[in-house]
Formats: structure tokens, C-alpha cells, sequence
């Protein structure tokens, strides 16, 4: 087996305890518009770019009109009300620093824009730890669609064989499926096995890090750990 040298990194609801606070922010904002969408529909859209999420429960484009004006009045809602009370998920910095440890490079390929991307990352201290990131300002389409991971991936310069993405929903999996490389899933994010078809499953972080010796991410890596 190929040794993984670098993680592609997904940060809601896998490295921050968010994806229930987009999908309220979501659901407020649409709300001011006039539109009463529920959680129950929103939630599970939660890890597609807002471009894609908008038009599945509402009438609206997310880059044009008053859709616009609703995506960006979701971000204020979120950085204002949400992001303040927000936190990591479990075993986040154990597992970033045996990651390190191991001289596995960081990067994180998220769909957040890049203005929620600073504060989220403080939140759960992974700014200490990764070498660059890549938000959905990044990219032209958000997940599933892989750009976000293409632009990660160039960053890196590796051969795609040597990367693995860590992410929490069915469209991480997909969006790694399609940029080649391979990909652990967290049930932190809100998803079951069943729905992460992914190459391994752990509950989170935390999980990952008790068995990161016999992960994907743990076997072989360059210092020998």
C-alpha cells in the first residue's frame, strides 16, 4: 500500500461541532425571507457548498438577487449568534498533533467561505497546526463536486495516492471519490456508517487518534511511528 503523506482536511462537523449551527443560521435567514424551510430539510444538506444547498430547499439562486442577500445574510447569522458558542469536536487537538507528529502535512479543503474559515479554525485550534487552506472562495464548485480538494491537492504537489481526506458527510466521501484520493470518515458530523462510504469509519477525532496506528493514516508513515 502507498504511505499517506498529507490530509485534506474538512472542518465542519468534522474538526468543529457546526453542522447543526449552519443548518439553524439556514433556516433563520431563509425565515427573514419570507420562507419557512425547517430544520429537518436543511440539516441533511449540511457539507454541500451553500450554492447547492440554497436552490434544494427554496426558489432562490445563492449567487444572484435576493439569494444572494439570503447566503449572505446566513453568514452573518452564523459568525454573529453561532460561531461564538461553538465547540471542538472530540480529541480535535490530539489528533492534529499525532498527526504532526508523524510528519503528515495538513491542509484543510473545507466549503465554508473564507470568511468563516479564520474564526473556525480558532475554534478548535487547528490554525497551531495545518500548512495552508483551501475554502469554496477557492474553487468554482463546491462539494461534492472536488474542486476545493483539486485546489488542495496542488497545493500539496503530492501524487494523489499518498493524500487521504478526513470529512463527516456522504459529500466528502464523494468529493474525495472524485479527486482520486482515499478518505476517512467521522460520525461526529451527524451521518452513520452506513451513509459514509468511505475506506474507514470512526466515531471521531478522538476515535481516530486511539487507533491511528492501524488507520490508513498511521500505517507506515515517514518517521516510522
Amino acid at each position: 500500500m502507498t504511505h499517506i503523506h498529507a490530509v485534506l482536511l474538512d472542518i465542519d462537523g468534522t474538526l468543529v461541532d457546526s453542522n447543526d449551527a449552519h443548518a439553524r443560521a439556514w433556516v433563520k435567514a431563509l425565515a427573514e425571507s419570507g420562507r419557512e424551510v425547517p430544520f429537518s430539510a436543511v440539516r441533511p444538506l449540511i457539507g454541500m457548498g451553500g450554492d447547492k444547498l440554497l436552490p434544494r430547499v427554496s426558489d432562490l439562486d445563492a449567487e444572484r438577487g435576493e439569494g444572494k442577500r439570503v447566503a449572505e445574510r446566513r453568514a452573518q447569522i452564523f459568525l454573529t449568534e453561532f460561531v461564538p458558542h461553538l465547540h471542538p469536536t472530540p480529541g480535535v487537538e490530539r489528533l492534529l498533533r499525532d498527526l504532526t507528529e508523524r510528519d503528515l502535512r495538513l491542509v484543510v479543503a473545507t466549503s465554508a467561505k473564507k470568511a468563516e474559515l479564520e474564526p473556525l479554525l480558532r475554534v478548535c485550534g487547528a490554525d497551531r497546526w495545518i500548512e495552508s487552506a483551501t475554502s469554496s472562495d477557492d474553487a468554482e464548485q463546491s462539494k461534492p463536486d472536488p474542486d476545493i480538494l483539486h485546489a488542495a491537492i496542488d497545493k500539496l504537489g503530492l501524487p494523489r495516492e499518498q493524500i487521504a481526506m478526513l470529512g463527516d458527510t456522504p459529500y466528502d466521501v464523494e468529493a474525495a471519490r472524485r479527486a482520486g484520493v482515499r478518505v476517512i470518515a467521522l460520525r461526529c458530523g451527524g451521518w452513520g456508517a452506513a451513509d459514509l462510504a468511505a475506506d474507514e469509519v470512526y466515531a471521531d477525532p478522538g476515535d481516530l487518534a486511539d487507533h491511528l496506528g492501524e488507520s490508513l493514516l498511521g500505517r507506515g508513515v515517514r518517521n516510522g511511528k
